[in-house]
């Protein structure tokens, strides 16, 4: 167990900084996960209060809101080279 959490811990250093410019570079992704803590501590206070919820519906409207923000992520950066290139070749 500890190994696996220094393993981890020393992974979250490596990418630390990468993943600090993804998310730096895209902001809708940064609300995203923003929403996502929110969600998740709304959850466990719920749950501290008694009441259950089906986490794989939490799970899955995550998942579904990640997977629907990568797309438009992708959409975007198509549009923006498309974009770069019709200016390059304008000049």
């Amino acid at each position: 167990m500890i190994t696996a959490m220094v393993i981890a811990m020393l992974v979250m250093l490596i990418f630390a900084k990468r993943i600090a410019n993804f998310i730096e570079s895209n902001p809708t992704l940064k609300m995203l996960a923003l929403s996502f803590l929110i969600l998740i501590g709304v959850m466990l206070v719920a749950e501290s209060m008694g009441t259950h919820f089906n986490k794989g519906y939490i799970y899955f409207a995550m998942a579904f809101s990640l997977g629907v923000e990568f797309l438009n992520l992708r959409l975007h950066n198509k549009k923006k080279r498309k974009l770069a290139r019709a200016a390059e070749n304008a000049n």
